[in-house]
């Protein structure tokens, strides 16, 4: 058994044996005090008399009463433009050093979201969190001297106006503490290749002389690398070069759809562990291995509220609206979809950050990610999350024995001018009958949502399905963003972006 791998399991032995259980509830308290009381004399702190909330006898609710929700460009135009401006103590105190670029999953054109020291400080401590809840996994000493694959963006950071920018992985991969350099890969001198595919073919070249432990990354930048390294090497599965891979850590989109194309490239089984980093913050990590939800971060740096998801409270660009209802931490209930609002260490405050949640175990504040309020296609009155529809595409996979990773769809008038769901479906079978998978599809969301089939007996005419190579999705993402870092597919479109794709296909 080796020494030092021994070393590190005890201590995160003894770091579970001595840890109490957090009280999430009185947690979170504390988080808001401790950012009301430390924001208090910015800007934005006296515009919205944060020493007046402190003194109120319930602090969460006369925080709620008088600052509105915020979505990421109206604080941009109200208070984050300031900082670019050279403006100081505008959300929060000090100056700046990053910002995070986030195109997301919407749009070319990349949202700058203010990323502060304090900010860099919780990211760590989270990621702290999550090695220490390793305890849970039992996993054997020697997994701990393996070295870790994290595939995100470039660490080569921009600079623009004194200030570094790249996004959240980037950023984060460029602060990690130097006892952890030597377990880090691909190590700085790849990480700072800009080039998506040059990092990736780096990567195959080098891949045989590291011994992989663990991947990190999302799910389907993190495939295509592997199948690059397995392709490059002539292997028949990526535990032929890195046979002591145990653990892959997802983020960023639902694991779900990429489940089965994922251990299609092992050759044996790996614990998949998920985490939830955004480029607004770390707010959560999966802490145990009999659940694949994940825990609330509500210690380091981020305070939580919750609207509930129904279609009154969203409006048309999918901001949500100003008298919708707002709960905390100890009224959220199991079953309801809830749209995630944050207050933060880097100066976003009730912010939407776009995604949606349900709650699977209240109290230990733990989550599964349903969806995106702009990928919540509710035409005709169909109701259709981003979960229902990774559901659908997992029935299909059982159903046609196939690979389905990627998917897009748009809610629209045919040539009858009728209204039809027209999707784009990346499977590993192009020859699939086209009918008989939009048949088995609109049956699957008939069974998993009431709604859907309610608008289906009424306005919602049918549904049109194409089925593409999936390395379609992955050139568009080229095309109007980029490779690899936190780009993810937009799940639902719009009429007129869904035209722009439909003609990328047929030109491609």
């Amino acid at each position: 058994m080796a020494i030092l791998g021994s070393i590190i399991k005890g201590i995160i032995d003894l770091q579970g044996v001595f840890s109490s259980e957090v009280n999430h509830i009185e947690a979170q308290q504390t988080v808001l005090k401790d950012l009301l009381n430390k924001a208090k004399n910015t800007q934005f702190g006296k515009h919205y008399n944060f020493e007046a909330i402190l003194n109120a006898d319930n602090i969460e609710k006369a925080f709620a009463d008088a600052v509105p929700y915020f979505d990421y460009d109206q604080i941009n135009d109200a208070w984050w433009h300031k900082l670019h401006e050279g403006e100081t103590d505008v959300t929060w105190p000090g100056e700046l050093s990053y910002f995070a670029l986030s195109s997301g999953t919407t749009g070319k054109t990349s949202k700058r979201i203010p990323v502060t020291d304090d900010m860099v400080d919780a990211i760590r401590s989270s990621g702290i969190k999550q090695v220490l809840s390793l305890n849970n996994f039992d996993f054997p000493a020697d997994f701990f001297e393996k070295e870790i694959m994290m595939l995100g963006s470039s660490t080569d950071l921009e600079e623009n106006n004194e200030f570094l920018e790249g996004e959240i992985s980037g950023i984060s991969a460029s602060n990690i503490p130097f006892w952890f350099k030597g377990y880090y890969k691909p190590g700085e001198n790849i990480a700072k290749i800009d080039d998506w595919d040059d990092r990736v073919q780096r990567i195959a070249e080098r891949a045989k002389d590291w011994d992989i432990g663990a991947l990190s990354g999302i799910p389907s930048w993190i495939e295509l690398m592997l199948q690059k390294v397995i392709d490059y090497h002539n292997l028949n599965n990526i535990h032929e070069i890195w046979p002591n891979l145990t653990v892959y850590t997802s983020g960023g989109v639902a694991f779900g759809p990429y489940e089965k194309s994922f251990h299609a490239l092992m050759g044996k089984p790996v614990t998949v562990i998920d985490t939830y980093l955004a480029s607004e913050g770390y707010m959560a990590t999966q802490v145990r291995p009999e659940t694949d939800a994940m825990q609330l971060n509500t210690e380091q740096g981020i305070y939580f509220e919750f609207v509930p998801f129904k279609p009154e409270y969203i409006n048309p660009d999918g901001s949500l609206s100003q008298d919708a209802p707002v709960v905390t931490l100890s009224d959220v209930e199991l079953n309801q979809d809830y749209v995630l609002i944050i207050s933060t260490v880097s100066g976003a405050w009730r912010y939407l950050i776009g995604d949606t949640i349900e709650f699977t175990d209240v109290e230990r504040a733990e989550i599964k990610i349903t969806g995106r309020t702009k990928f919540f296609l509710n035409t005709v009155g169909s109701q259709l999350s981003v979960n229902k529809m990774d559901a659908a595409m997992k029935g299909l996979e059982a159903h046609f024995k196939t690979k389905i990773t990627e998917y897009t769809i748009c809610a629209k008038r045919g040539e009858d001018d009728e209204f039809y769901h027209f999707w784009y479906i990346g499977a590993d079978n192009e020859n699939l009958n086209e009918d008989e998978v939009a048949e088995a599809l609109d049956n699957l969301l008939k069974e998993a949502n009431k709604n859907y089939k309610v608008a289906r007996s009424k306005a919602l005419h049918g549904v049109k399905v194409k089925i593409i190579n999936p390395e379609m999705f992955h050139e568009w993402n080229a095309e109007n963003k980029k490779k690899g870092g936190q780009v993810k597919m937009e799940r639902v479109m719009g009429e007129d972006k869904f035209e722009t794709w439909e003609n990328f296909i047929e030109k491609n």
